[in-house]
């Protein structure tokens, strides 16, 4: 076992830092493979606030995860993408979820 001085020393928690928190991981799930538009992904996630879903598009945009491409046209056009990197972390979500999936059901039997 390797002693961590360190937390983001951590490839995990490394990780988690950079897709973690409540919408993050929702935002890269929606966008997927496919360009998507502003639009589109506050009508996917209703839940989230478009003040809310800029910063999030943006800090993704910080960290490479999504590309976004604006077009010259009137009224403005903006769509977002998966970066490579933002792709290669589509099988670690699809993991997650269906561990989340897995113990959420587990759980739920447990409570009845």
């Amino acid at each position: 076992m390797r002693f961590i001085d360190n937390p983001f020393q951590c490839p995990v928690t490394r990780t988690m830092s950079i897709i973690g928190g409540k919408w993050k991981p929702i935002v890269l799930n929606c966008i997927g493979d496919k360009t998507i538009r502003f639009g589109k992904l506050n009508q996917l996630i209703p839940a989230i606030s478009n003040k809310v879903l800029s910063k999030e598009l943006n800090d993704l945009e910080t960290l490479g995860l999504i590309d976004r491409i604006e077009f010259d046209e009137k009224p403005p056009r903006v769509e977002y993408k998966l970066t490579k990197a933002g792709l290669s972390l589509m099988p670690v979500l699809i993991e997650v979820a269906k561990w989340g999936n897995s113990h959420l059901a587990k759980d739920i039997e447990s409570k009845l």
